[in-house]
């Protein structure tokens, strides 16, 4: 018997234009200055960009000011720290920031030769800004059935709107998809092993295989072919 949702799932999706602030940086007291006031778009271009490109490829997904700090300041050290930010486990733009800012003030406190260290005439850090647009897709599921089918067509950007901006957006402890499984659905250990999903280790393709591997098993497990209520 298939369980209908008290809500709807809507797919939306996203598109992000890259703007620049104006803001340029030559040092690193003058990139974290600025870490800790530009706009949170900013926080999230430079910490996201690349997980967008991880969802067609599969690199690791630095942050732009790690990239920064090792090849155009030269120092490795600092950059491989800045990388190591897990920006999975941060519930918000704001404390991805103080991340940041953290890591960078901890490395000028310990190493004072860092201040003085500037970059060559011309590839200074120029801050940039996201411009999000969310677009719907035209696709709506009402049960588990719909979902699954809907799954396998949406975008890359569908998928990675759902999985990875949802957190951040709404500083939620989960990604839309579980949360709608949850609290419209009631399928509270699909909506578990949903959010057990790391979307930063795979591709698009990949996650979308597994979100789909785990509708297949519980529907087969419940039947759910079997009619309508």
């Amino acid at each position: 018997m298939t369980i209908i949702a008290s809500e709807p799932f809507i797919f939306y999706s996203s598109l992000h234009l890259a703007e620049l602030t104006g803001v340029r940086v030559a040092k690193l007291p003058e990139l974290v200055g600025h870490i800790r006031s530009v706009d949170g778009s900013s926080i999230y271009r430079h910490t996201h960009q690349f997980v967008r490109q991880h969802l067609y490829l599969a690199p690791e997904p630095p942050n732009d000011f790690a990239y920064w700090v090792s090849d155009v300041l030269g120092d490795e050290r600092l950059g491989e720290a800045l990388s190591a930010i897990d920006i999975t486990t941060y519930p918000s733009i704001g404390s991805i920031r103080e991340s940041l800012i953290s890591t960078i003030e901890y490395a000028l406190e310990a190493r004072p030769r860092l201040k003085s260290l500037i970059c060559p005439e011309g590839e200074e850090f120029n801050f940039l800004k996201a411009v999000g647009f969310i677009l719907p897709t035209g696709y709506k599921a009402s049960d588990l059935d719909e979902f699954s089918n809907h799954i396998r067509y949406i975008s890359f950007d569908s998928i990675y709107f759902h999985m990875f901006e949802a957190r951040l957006r709404l500083e939620r402890p989960t990604n839309d998809f579980s949360n709608w499984l949850a609290t419209s659905l009631g399928e509270e250990e699909l909506a578990v092993n949903v959010a057990r999903i790391d979307p930063y280790t795979q591709t698009g393709e990949g996650i979308r295989a597994t979100i789909l591997k785990l509708l297949d098993i519980r529907l087969h497990r419940s039947g759910n072919n079997n009619g309508r209520t």
